[in-house]
């Protein structure tokens, strides 16, 4: 069966749930990159089923997107099916917790961090207020473990519900069990977090959101805004990436549409309207430059769709 007859054979399967030939790339913060052949948005447990059901036996790759914001999508796009959580899976329900002054707060997959983080801040609740400068969802921070300022998911993540679009099961996963390292789970491609449970804990609203102002004024003193998807490269054993990236030159750099930025050297700034194509170009292009410079080989710390891996 050729690839066109699966899109079309797993699209009619999913009937009204079936985005044909849907923009992917304008759905990332690059703002770059081509469609994919089905897009579908779930809002139920019932709508990821009905995705499991349809590529079965398909031969289709599939694609968890998040809110897009560590995803390089190639221009070429993406000839599978690309799924996005919204509607049931952006709750946020705050509990009591076990032990003394803990509080357990379920996220939905779909919440996007800022929001959670600033919910909690106007409660009162601590713990998660670096999550204010990440900008993806709950499910793509527990998938790569996103941290910043210090922190990250793995210092207050109690559980993971888990959707399995090969087998179509639902799990709750302990932390312990996610291998959580890094900028790494070993969560797999079909795996969908659903939810995710943290610990925080009660204390002062005020001082909270005054740490939040103060993620937000750092951030914007020493990272650039616009078309971009945060940290390029992991940070090695030791080092920074963007202090190896400068070191050797590449600070400024530009290829074609895309810009090594001037603000911060591990991001890379795609112009408006450029292409996905420049941007890997450019990543593949410091990569070499660092390794050059100081015999460190870097790796990527945004997933790229359609592209081979940098390494």
């Amino acid at each position: 069966m050729s690839a066109t007859t699966c899109v079309a054979a797993v699209a009619a399967s999913l009937g009204d749930l079936a985005e044909r030939d849907a923009p992917l790339g304008a759905r990332t913060t690059y703002r770059v990159g081509g469609r994919a052949a089905i897009l579908v948005v779930a809002t139920t447990a019932a709508d990821l089923a009905a995705v499991a059901r349809a590529v079965e036996g398909s031969g289709l790759d599939v694609l968890v997107l998040g809110r897009g914001s560590n995803l390089l999508v190639c221009d070429a796009g993406f000839d599978g099916v690309a799924i996005t959580l919204a509607g049931g899976f952006e709750s946020i329900e705050v509990q009591d917790g076990a032990g003394d002054g803990d509080v357990l707060v379920r996220a939905g997959g779909a919440v996007a961090l800022p929001v959670l983080a600033r919910r909690l801040a106007d409660q009162g609740l601590t713990g998660l207020e670096w999550a204010v400068g990440v900008p993806g969802s709950v499910g793509g921070a527990v998938r790569m473990n996103a941290g910043g300022h210090g922190d990250d998911v793995a210092g207050s993540l109690q559980s993971a519900e888990v959707f399995n679009l090969r087998d179509a099961t639902a799990t709750v996963r302990p932390a312990s069990s996610l291998e959580l390292s890094y900028r790494h789970s070993n969560l797999a491609a079909d795996d969908v977090v659903t939810a995710a449970t943290f610990a925080v804990r009660r204390g002062d609203a005020a001082a909270a959101k005054a740490a939040i102002a103060d993620i937000v004024r750092w951030r914007r003193e020493h990272q650039p805004g616009g078309t971009n998807a945060g940290s390029v490269f992991t940070n090695p054993p030791g080092d920074h990436a963007g202090r190896l990236v400068e070191a050797a030159g590449a600070k400024g750099l530009r290829l074609g549409t895309a810009m090594v930025s001037e603000k911060h050297s591990n991001f890379i700034q795609a112009d408006p309207g450029g292409r996905a194509d420049d941007v890997v170009a450019l990543i593949r292009q410091v990569a070499d430059l660092v390794h050059a410079h100081a015999g460190v080989t870097l790796s990527t710390e945004v997933v790229l769709v359609g592209y081979e891996a940098v390494t």
